[in-house]
């Protein structure tokens, strides 16, 4: 009888993490809010202001380790302010982000923290770049013009439902409405919902 015990104990433990390693693919909606501020190299200075994200998200994962790419439309939201003349400006515009992160879950039974890092693609939607344009820009790799980020985050799943809070740091100036010079820096915290 110890004999079948400890076996069975054995086998039972091996399945867990023989199923750690195996593959797994998940797909999901997810949607929040953001802060958006925006940094410049000459006298404005910047006000965090709200906006909004939704899209999808997917996981393919195996051994601990998962990619994470997601798409969804971000309206972004900010109010440069001259220094001096205290002259405001709102800066209001909707992008296409495409973010591929790579990250670590920690946990079991349902519940697990996850830690995910990676570079974010933002596709300015606008009178020159619609979303049809700039998804087929996304999906065949042309990322010319695009302005690029990098986001850290952390993420709690409870069963289908996950919380997510990270950080988007601006790598190249976005060039909208004529702040040539502007970087975005960005907060965000969303729920997301795992369709399977």
């Amino acid at each position: 009888m110890k004999k079948l015990i400890i076996t069975a104990l054995f086998i039972g433990s091996a399945l867990t993490g023989f199923s750690q390693i195996l593959p797994s693919f998940q797909l999901g909606l997810k949607g929040g809010a953001n802060l958006s501020k925006l940094s410049t190299e000459n006298t404005f200075s910047s006000d965090n202001r709200a906006g909004y994200y939704a899209g999808l998200w997917a996981r393919i994962g195996a051994a601990g380790i998962h990619l994470q790419p997601e798409v969804y439309l971000s309206g972004k939201n900010s109010t440069l302010k001259r220094s001096g003349s205290g002259e405001e400006n709102e800066v209001k515009f909707t992008s296409m982000d495409v973010p591929i992160l790579v990250g670590t879950k920690l946990g079991a039974a349902g519940i697990g923290l996850r830690l995910n890092t990676g570079p974010v693609v933002s596709f300015i939607l606008n009178e020159e770049q619609s979303l049809g344009q700039a998804a087929g820009s996304a999906f065949s790799g042309d990322f010319k013009g695009q302005s690029f980020a990098w986001q850290f985050g952390a993420g709690l799943d409870i069963s289908k439902i996950g919380i997510d809070l990270r950080y988007e740091q601006g790598l190249s100036k976005i060039g909208q409405n004529g702040y040539d010079d502007t970087k975005l820096s960005l907060f965000t915290l969303g729920l997301a919902f795992k369709l399977f």
